[in-house]
């Protein structure tokens, strides 16, 4: 809708701003109407119109089977757009068309903001299932005929009120019309069935709304006159109302066709099961948050268990041995505790990353300077448990056996990610020192060190990747990871 009335016509943004506002809340008046709706905007020379927004109903058959937007129509051919523009009024003379021998009935609405139309909306009834209309239809199109007045009237839609399409209720979940005192006179049965659940016992018509919700809403006090205020339909608003088990959501609508209010429309909508399984999954949600935070807590009592009986220790191989133990499990706790605190079972493997490089950089404070390149970007627990392990043991490997004790050095991690939309995305890690290099006729794949076959189980094994370990092209020793990562969705 932009790009057309920006092209073809001279309303300013404000105006445009209005149109949308308009669009968000149409499908209320095409649903009660059993019509569809087109809203044609005049072009810049005022010779033509431009079709920018349709919109089919819920609650009956469509008058259009092919999409209108962006259709051009002469000033003219269509005179009840004409009538409609230039008298500011809402044009219902005229026999029905025939489209595709279906007869339509049309009507114009012109669409009015402060004081100026802006456009006009064709309303396109089929006429083809025409019956005597019950209880329920005369309430709806009275309405629709309310709402298209204050359409033309310019106090419809409401300023300020956006309407979330998706989430608000529609006419076909539930409808109260409401007197000016706020006294129900009808109310659809999928709108009483959601009283029931609230605990109602008797019907609605004859029932002050207000009165009857805030006495079901187990609330008291100054919530009870807002709630009052609401279901009374004085002003436009939404909120829902939780009693006896259920929950409802409430939209008021005022109808102001001539100007003051003669009653009000209250759409609502039963989400007591939406409700139950959105506290469920905030539930299920917390639950796994709390078991990683406690898992990060064991891990942590025992790399303290560890580091206490190393202490205690003799034998200086057995010291190290638990050093190196106590840097595993810290890193495994580092991801745990990262995803504690997400909704989901994916972290930013980035901030993992530099706490497992700050914390194998304890090994020679000082000498060698650690640094990292490029972005792991957001990876699965899956991913992430074992490779937290693999690069502490790579990093480990490098600060223990490329530099000797007291050797200035550097290490740097450079991390590589494809394209997360690709099915078959990979991550490319190289880390690289430039100390002593590999022994003479070392092979990575044989090594029988526990650090390097970790590394490979864990690549190989559980991430499903390669690792190679070979000389630097300078100095010092390059290790290359290869991992396939899930694309991102």
């Amino acid at each position: 809708m932009n790009d057309l009335v920006r092209q073809h016509t001279a309303l300013g943004e404000s105006d445009l701003e209005w149109l949308h506002l308009l669009v968000s809340e149409w499908q209320l008046l095409s649903d009660l109407s059993f019509a569809d709706l087109v809203l044609w905007v005049p072009t810049s020379d005022g010779t033509r119109y431009v079709s920018v927004a349709q919109m089919r109903p819920n609650t009956g058959p469509t008058s259009y089977q092919d999409d209108m937007v962006g259709h051009l129509v002469p000033r003219g051919r269509r005179p009840l757009l004409d009538a409609a523009l230039d008298e500011g009024r809402i044009v219902r003379e005229g026999d029905p068309e025939w489209r595709e021998e279906v007869p339509v009935r049309v009507e114009s609405i012109p669409v009015r903001r402060e004081g100026r139309v802006l456009g006009v909306i064709a309303r396109n009834t089929n006429l083809l299932t025409v019956r005597t209309p019950s209880r329920l239809e005369l309430t709806y199109l009275q309405s629709a005929s309310d709402l298209a007045q204050m359409i033309a009237a310019g106090t419809f839609p409401f300023p300020g009120q956006q309407v979330d399409m998706d989430a608000s209720p529609r006419a076909g979940d539930g409808l109260i019309r409401l007197d000016a005192d706020g006294v129900v006179q009808y109310a659809s049965p999928n709108a009483l069935s959601a009283y029931h659940r609230l605990g109602l016992a008797t019907d609605l018509v004859g029932q002050h709304l207000g009165q009857i919700t805030a006495d079901l809403a187990p609330s008291r006090g100054p919530v009870d006159e807002a709630l009052v205020k609401l279901a009374s339909g004085y002003a436009p608003r939404e909120a829902e109302v939780e009693g006896n088990g259920g929950v409802i959501q409430l939209r008021a609508i005022p109808l102001k066709p001539k100007g003051s209010r003669i009653g009000s429309l209250v759409l609502l909508r039963d989400v007591t099961e939406l409700r139950r399984r959105e506290r469920e999954l905030i539930t299920k949600d917390a639950t796994i948050r709390e078991i990683h935070h406690r898992v990060k807590n064991n891990l942590q009592t025992v790399a303290a268990l560890l580091r206490l009986q190393a202490r205690r220790m003799d034998s200086v191989r057995g010291r190290e041995a638990l050093d190196e133990a106590v840097r595993r499990v810290g890193s495994i706790a580092i991801v745990h505790e990262t995803l504690s605190q997400n909704l989901d079972e994916r972290v930013e493997f980035d901030e993992i990353a530099d706490r497992v490089i700050a914390m194998v950089a304890e090994i020679s404070p000082g000498k060698v300077a650690c640094r990292r390149n490029g972005r792991f970007g957001i990876l699965d627990a899956e991913v992430a448990t074992p490779l937290s392990m693999v690069l502490t043991e790579v990093l480990q490997n490098a600060l223990e056996h490329a530099f000797a004790p007291g050797e200035q050095g550097a290490v740097e991690v450079s991390a590589v990610r494809g394209d997360a939309r690709s099915a078959d995305a990979r991550l490319l890690i190289t880390v690289q020192d430039d100390g002593r290099g590999l022994p003479e006729g070392f092979d990575p794949q044989r090594a029988g060190n526990l650090g390097l076959q970790i590394v490979r189980t864990l690549v190989e094994g559980e991430l499903g990747g390669t690792f190679d370990m070979r000389p630097a092209p300078e100095r010092g020793t390059r290790v290359v990871l290869d991992i396939p990562v899930r694309s991102q969705k």
